[in-house]
């Protein structure tokens, strides 16, 4: 999961951005998963490489080239899904309750 090809595009400008711009057409999990990721890549705790592993999902998040298109109704997140939560299981052991708090919480203001 360490493809630093995408991390390279990833920015904490263009990863709020895109959460802004897709959140209620990408949906709650893709959202909330790549929240969840954010809080725990920001945290001096995470190890180095669990910060790469995440930087590259999320660069891969925001990359406006996708394997599937994300306008594609239905579908088009599935690969963003699937990239994210491949990340989160690598890194799981370092996530906190208090990154999965941030990103509820985050998500509520977005989404409800």
């Amino acid at each position: 999961m360490q493809d630093t090809q995408h991390q390279e595009h990833y920015s904490e400008q263009s990863f709020w951005d895109t959460l802004k711009r897709y959140a209620k057409k990408a949906g709650r999990e893709v959202i909330e998963t790549a929240l969840i990721l954010y809080y725990c890549a920001k945290d001096s705790d995470t190890p180095r490489w669990a910060k790469t592993a995440i930087l590259s999902a999320l660069g891969y998040f925001v990359l406006p080239i996708d394997a599937i298109p994300d306008v594609l109704v239905g579908v088009g997140y599935s690969d963003d899904i699937g990239v994210l939560m491949a990340a989160l299981t690598s890194v799981g052991a370092h996530v906190k309750q208090e990154h999965k708090q941030e990103a509820k919480q985050q998500l509520e203001v977005w989404l409800d």
